[in-house]
């Protein structure tokens, strides 16, 4: 019993951090910082030092003392690890290290970043990062400019590989949203188009969703490694001539299933085609009634198209003009693939329009993939996912009027494809506007900070400054 007294007192003191010695915390901090500054930074991006000091694998488990101990070690003994870990690491900024992820070191960015991991916040609400959701509405914003859109949503991703499957997952529910609650069971099989030279998350994304890897249509690429939209046409052809709900009339659908309802409907000679990215947020939609049923037959339902603004081997930039006229023809989600190349929108005349001479202009898209920490140099991670248009279906706006059905489209398709409102985080009776609280966008719940790098360097550099560095990057390819 004695001892419960003392537990109840530690318990109410602070967690302690290096025995609570504010100074030796400190000491530590400086000396690991000036190690990085030497090690990581200096010698790091000097051409006369080696890129990496190679070992084998058993060589250097047994170099780093891999290890872990019930006892831990001094401070010397740390900083020894630490330069150990920078030594036989590979040196990301240094000008002869060439791999496609990496543009150098950016100070401005870094500096963001180690404020970013000080911090240790997470950026779900307003309230934990107050800073951090405004400053990533602002750099989202901005990089919508840059694709061409005036509004939309967006937000960052731990990778280019989930801000695909992101859009794979988007695209899907603003057709068919009942698939949130009642999952697979509720789809036909479906099919997406890409190019042979996509990115393999593309796959891994259709394999992670439920869709199966088979859904996953490949278009040819020409000699240059861009998708043929003639061949993207002919698949599309092929796929909805095998389509499994061939919808002629939509007089026997229950009321509940209309928001997801988005094929040809077609009584000739009428054909029209419900899709997302046609109407603006508010805009409403009559479907005459015509006087026939539906019937069921084998194959997929096309649901989106996955174009690539510089392919990962060739650094190719498909043909979005004439793959957004396909994907208009036919109803298609088009989602640009920019995680690579992307930066490529910063070159050219920025303050005046996006490029359009090498990347052709994604404006048109309904959602772009881009990663300032490749081509920018932001530093990993730094993954947006771009939207030109948040609307989709919303079941209580769907109102019969006569023989004709009415359909709303509401805002919000980010939170309303992977919200699930906890009541303990996501109160709507807060004391500031809830629409901040941006964690519901997502399918994570801890999400950390990947705007500040982005903010900072771009502060600093300025928008001409960034230009000049991707027209500089351009022209060296040449």
């Amino acid at each position: 019993m004695t001892a419960l007294p003392q537990i109840l007192m530690a318990a109410s003191e602070a967690l302690s951090s290096h025995a609570g010695d504010p100074v030796a915390v400190e000491a530590l901090l400086q000396a690991v910082f000036g190690i990085v500054v030497d090690e990581a930074i200096q010698k790091g991006t000097s051409a006369s030092e080696k890129v990496c000091e190679w070992k084998e694998p058993e060589e250097l488990k047994k170099l780093l003392d891999l290890e872990l101990r019930s006892q831990g070690e001094s401070q010397e003994q740390i900083l020894d690890r630490c330069r150990a870990v920078i030594r036989y690491s590979v040196k990301t900024g240094h000008p002869r290290f060439f791999n496609q992820l990496f543009s150098g070191l950016d100070p401005h960015a870094l500096a963001g970043r180690i404020i970013t991991e000080s911090l240790n916040t997470s950026q779900y609400t307003y309230e934990i990062a107050p800073v951090f959701v405004l400053m990533e509405e602002e750099v989202l914003r901005k990089l919508r400019v840059l694709v061409g859109w005036s509004s939309g949503d967006g937000i960052f991703c731990p990778g280019g590989s989930i801000s695909n499957m992101y859009a794979v997952n988007l695209a899907r529910y603003q057709r068919y949203p009942d698939c949130k609650q009642r999952g697979l069971r509720t789809l036909p099989p479906l099919a997406l188009f890409t190019s042979k030279e996509c990115h393999y998350s593309i796959q891994k994304g259709a394999a992670f969703l439920g869709l199966g890897t088979d859904s996953v249509r490949v278009v040819k690429a020409d000699d240059r490694g861009r998708m043929v939209p003639e061949d993207l046409e002919r698949q599309i052809s092929m796929a909805e001539a095998e389509r499994p709900w061939d919808i002629s009339g939509i007089e026997d659908m229950e009321q509940e299933q209309l928001p997801s309802f988005a094929w040809t409907v077609s009584t000739p000679p009428v054909a029209f085609l419900v899709h997302g990215y046609l109407l603006g947020a508010g805009a409403a939609i009559h479907l005459s009634l015509p006087d026939v049923k539906g019937t069921f037959g084998s194959g997929a339902v096309p649901f989106l198209v996955s174009a690539t603004s510089g392919t990962t081997v060739l650094g190719a930039f498909d043909p979005l003009e004439a793959i957004a006229d396909v994907c208009q023809r036919h109803g298609l989600w088009l989602h640009v693939d920019g995680s690579g190349k992307g930066g490529g929108a910063l070159g050219g005349e920025l303050e005046e329009e996006p490029l359009t001479c090498l990347c052709s202009t994604p404006s048109r898209a309904d959602s772009v993939a881009w990663n300032p920490h490749k081509l920018l140099a932001a530093g990993l991670q730094c993954s947006a996912l771009l939207l030109q248009d948040t609307s989709t279906w919303k079941k209580a706006s769907v109102e019969r009027v006569g023989s004709d059905i009415l359909l709303t489209l509401t805002q919000n398709l980010l939170k309303r494809c992977h919200g699930s409102q906890a009541s303990y985080l996501f109160q709507q009776d807060k004391f500031y506007d809830v629409e901040l609280d941006t964690g519901d966008k997502v399918v994570q719940c801890g999400r950390r900070v990947d705007c500040l790098k982005l903010w900072l360097m771009w502060k600093a550099q300025g928008s001409q400054g960034l230009e000049r560095r991707i027209d500089q990057a351009f022209a060296l390819a040449r």
